[in-house]
């Protein structure tokens, strides 16, 4: 048996310019530099589009993707607060847990307009149908009518209508990185992150197991049909850079449902279980393990399950732990 259960896991309004001058900012020191785009305005795009950003200064997060970009580029004082849907693992469990106890906590449920208008934002950053959404009538183009800038992460932009925008994964995360620095004003500190996660990927890669690439299947949930990762969204990047190859990586999708008939064809050798929610990880691999149809499936005949934290799954930098653990995974995994 070669289950990990990684420990602490569970898976606008108008604004006064800012000065051009050095600022110290919260978090990680990050500092807007003089003669930087964060005098007044900036062009930056937003899935393809070329889009005016003034330099926030009440931004507000949904999601832990969102929120540890910011984080991570150390903008907490420019953040006004979050929005945490009940499916993310606590804030507590976070790198950056200090950085959220300094910011306001403005809700549990999914993004809305009236949010994000009540915080008096003057930044939203979410994802394109996770957290954007037509259905709730808040996306990027009614918050530019009432005045909200919004971001949204490149990774999600593949089927944003209008202005389509094509990226892997990672590179997606690297995107975000560089443009929320462009539009913050801390570019250096944007290259030095990406520099380092760059460097954190490359590394994993050259450990990489000799022989053809372990078959795996991320489990999000689902009884009748399995939801899991297309080619569109980290653990695909996660699998294929840790040496393993996802057995729905052809699909070009996001999140997806497939058929269980697939998965048993495919023949994993390794199962992802995406730790969220109020189901925890265990309970899905009691399931899979119990579940007729699976009964033959090598990752589940050898009890091969690894466990990746929600936070380590949607586009983030914590994509890159995932990431290392993963691959650390792997390089351990007797293969029959």
């Amino acid at each position: 048996m070669t289950t990990s259960v990684r420990e602490g896991s569970s898976p606008w309004r108008s604004v006064l310019p800012v000065a051009a001058v050095s600022v110290l900012l919260a978090g990680c020191g990050a500092q807007v530099q003089e003669g930087s785009a964060a005098a007044d305005t900036v062009t930056v795009e937003r899935c393809g589009e070329e889009v005016e950003y003034t330099t926030p200064q009440r931004a507000v997060a949904y999601e832990g993707g969102s929120a540890d970009k910011l984080f991570a580029l150390g903008l907490a004082d420019q953040v006004h607060g979050y929005v945490m849907p009940p499916a993310n693992p606590p804030v507590e469990e976070s790198p950056w847990a200090e950085d959220y106890a300094s910011v306001e906590f403005l809700g549990d449920d999914l993004l809305d307009r009236e949010t994000v208008v009540d915080a008096e934002a003057d930044l939203v950053v979410a994802g394109w149908n996770s957290g954007f959404s037509d259905q709730r009538g808040i996306t990027p183009e009614i918050l530019d009518g009432i005045g909200i800038q919004s971001f949204m992460h490149a990774e999600s932009c593949f089927n944003y209508p209008g202005f389509p925008e094509r990226v892997t994964p990672f590179e997606g995360l690297y995107t975000d990185l560089d443009r929320l620095g462009r539009i913050f004003g801390v570019e250096e500190r944007a290259t030095e992150l990406v520099e380092g996660y760059r460097e954190r990927v490359a590394a994993v890669e050259e450990q990489v197991p000799e022989g053809d690439p372990v078959p795996v299947f991320l489990y999000d949930s689902g009884a009748d049909q399995p939801f899991t990762a297309g080619s569109q969204v980290p653990p695909n990047d996660i699998i294929s850079s840790a040496g393993g190859e996802n057995i729905f990586g052809d699909l070009d999708e996001r999140w997806t449902q497939v058929g269980w008939e697939a998965v048993v064809e495919a023949e994993p050798e390794v199962v992802i279980i995406l730790d969220y929610g109020d189901q925890p990880a265990q309970e899905k691999i009691d399931f899979l393990t119990s579940f007729p149809a699976m009964s033959e499936v090598p990752a589940v005949v050898e009890e091969n399950f690894f466990v990746l934290d929600y936070n380590e799954g949607i586009s983030g930098p914590r994509n890159i732990d995932g990431l290392e653990s993963f691959a650390e995974y792997l390089r351990e995994l007797e293969r029959g």
